[in-house]
């Protein structure tokens, strides 16, 4: 071999020496880290548990919040429902009650100014007899 050969040959070696040892650290590194952000994920979950259960805590409230908000929803509208019902019922009586009446007081008045229209035609009947009477005497 010639001694160009062996030194290439020896670069070759520490070249792959020196991969490894990085390949090496890097594998070390890695382990670390995965050790790191193992404690970081067991510390999170440790401090976010207690939140979790608050918030399902706030959810059941909020849930229970809204069914007894559609209840009192649902009682208001049963209780328009009837008061729209009664006033209906009570504007038909009043109707009833006020109608009736004013059409038999009409009916009343009407058969007044009937009897009235008589006996003013009755009158003025008379009135132009005596008077018809009065000037055939006179009438020569």
């Amino acid at each position: 071999m010639t001694p160009w050969a062996h030194i290439f040959l020896g670069a070759i070696a520490a070249a792959t020496v020196v991969m490894a040892v990085i390949q090496v650290g890097a594998i070390v590194y890695a382990g670390r880290l995965a050790r790191r952000v193992e404690r970081l994920v067991d510390q999170v979950e440790l401090e976010l548990k207690p939140m979790f259960g608050s918030l399902g805590a706030i959810a059941r409230d909020a849930s229970r919040a809204s069914s007894l908000a559609v209840v009192q929803v649902e009682r208001v509208d049963e209780l328009f429902g009837d008061l729209a019902q009664r006033l209906t019922q009570t504007v038909a009586v009043l109707q009833d009650g006020l109608m009736g009446p004013a059409r038999e007081g009409r009916a009343v008045l009407s058969g007044l100014r009937a009897a009235f229209a008589v006996i003013r035609s009755m009158r003025d009947d008379l009135r132009t007899r005596s008077r018809g009477d009065d000037e055939d005497a006179l009438f020569i």
